[in-house]
């Protein structure tokens, strides 16, 4: 066949660029637009009529919100690409004409560049003949929440006879220009804990007598992460990181109750399997000594995301394409949730960082203030279409990798 990457991926760099204004146009309308988890039917429409304008016939997912739709002839391997729509439950700080029109939202952690970022890859792919499979673009709702919206990708089988799964997500702390890659896990397992500690309460004058609930939540607190430390892999990089103590008014009665909100946060996946039961084991070890009735509440959130190295390999071959081998770098890890973790239940998956920095202070992820150089959306489009190519070249004549989704998969639940 005449058809080749290269090929390919100059036809892709040239829609790009002739689209480089319609592209950060989709951007803002998605930033001054933003919708909260499942509740993004404005986005899935807007979305769905620019694909359906291509002559592109995407399906909503089960969820009602979120998209699937495939570019090729069906035959061939296939590769997922993915971006998340929702937004965050911050107010939008910034001053640009492109602001939030909707009070207590925004997109502060990129997904209207994401989202724009494989729009433009399904339609600059589309517009390519003969492509050797399909590419199957996942728009998923509900990213920023426990356990995430990807379980319902998942449970729905539309990762069902893929080879492997691409994504993106903005970077602010590396230059526009520039995309950071790393195998292995590249973000961590999130989970929540929750403890309330319980007693009969009493004077501060004759603790010995009562329960002393604000001494075993001080234990709790230092000497948890502290065990937890020696009882897993410090490879396994666990931790515990408490977010909210409340306990007691007066500064002469002890408490009858008292509670403790944090986060467990771990980087392999197997330790991560095993968390919930060791953190309820060394809470009860600790809290035995002082007598307190206690209560664990442990919610499952998303799973660390492990990028394979064979797909991280073809995303750095369309990253070389797309930047050049100087704007390819190490990612560091990142102790933060991503639920495109779940992927990985089905197939090998990659995550890449788009670098959105471009220049002057940093503007990071979950803050009002958050936003990107928009020369960032035309690189990712780029890296995100090549990526397909390479992929589907790669796994032309080879079976799918995919796999039957991991039992005990949670269902979805509270809000992160």
């Amino acid at each position: 066949m005449t058809w080749s990457v290269e090929q390919a991926g100059a036809a892709v760099d040239e829609w790009t660029t002739a689209r480089d204004q319609r592209l950060v146009a989709v951007r803002r309308h998605l930033h001054a637009h933003p919708e909260l988890a499942y509740v993004e039917f404005e986005t899935t429409s807007f979305v769905e009529q620019k694909l359906r304008d291509a002559g592109l016939t995407p399906k909503r997912l089960p969820t009602g919100t979120g998209l699937v739709v495939e570019v090729g002839s069906g035959e061939g391997p296939t590769v997922v690409l993915r971006g998340d729509i929702d937004a965050l439950p911050l107010p939008d700080l910034k001053d640009v004409p492109y602001a939030s029109t909707r009070e207590g939202m925004c997109h502060a952690c990129g997904h209207d560049v994401h989202t724009t970022v494989v729009l433009g890859a399904a339609l600059a792919l589309a517009a390519l003949d003969d492509l050797p499979g399909t590419v199957r673009c996942v728009f998923q709702p509900a990213e920023e929440t426990v356990p995430g919206g990807a379980t319902e990708v998942v449970a729905a089988g539309v990762l069902d006879g893929a080879s492997r799964a691409f994504a993106l997500h903005c970077d602010p702390s590396i230059p526009v220009g520039t995309v950071g890659l790393r195998t292995g896990a590249i973000t961590a397992a999130c989970d929540r804990i929750d403890v309330v500690l319980t007693g009969p309460g009493g004077h501060t004058a004759r603790p010995q007598m009562t329960v002393d609930l604000v001494d075993a939540l001080g234990r709790l607190i230092t000497d948890l992460p502290g065990l937890l430390s020696r009882q897993v892999d410090p490879r396994a990089g666990m931790s515990v990181v408490w977010g909210a103590v409340n306990a007691g008014v007066a500064a002469n009665a002890i408490p009858q109750r008292g509670q403790l909100r944090g986060t467990v946060r771990v980087l392999d996946r197997d330790a991560w399997q095993s968390a919930e039961d060791l953190l309820r084991t060394l809470v009860a070890r600790l809290v035995a000594p002082t007598g307190a009735g206690v209560e664990v509440d442990y919610v499952r959130g998303v799973p660390p995301v492990v990028n394979d190295p064979r797909a991280v390999a073809l995303l750095r071959a369309a990253a070389i394409d797309t930047v050049g081998a100087d704007g390819v770098r190490l990612s560091p890890q990142s102790m933060g949730g991503e639920d495109f973790g779940w992927f990985a239940d089905v197939l090998p998956i990659a995550l890449a960082r788009l670098g959105t920095h471009g220049g002057g202070p940093a503007l990071d992820l979950h803050r009002g203030t958050f936003d990107v150089d928009e020369r960032a959306i035309g690189v990712g489009v780029r890296l995100l279409a090549r990526t397909a190519l390479h992929a589907l070249v790669a796994d032309v004549g080879t079976p799918s990798e995919g796999r039957s989704p991991a039992p005990g998969r949670p269902a979805p639940r509270d809000r992160r």
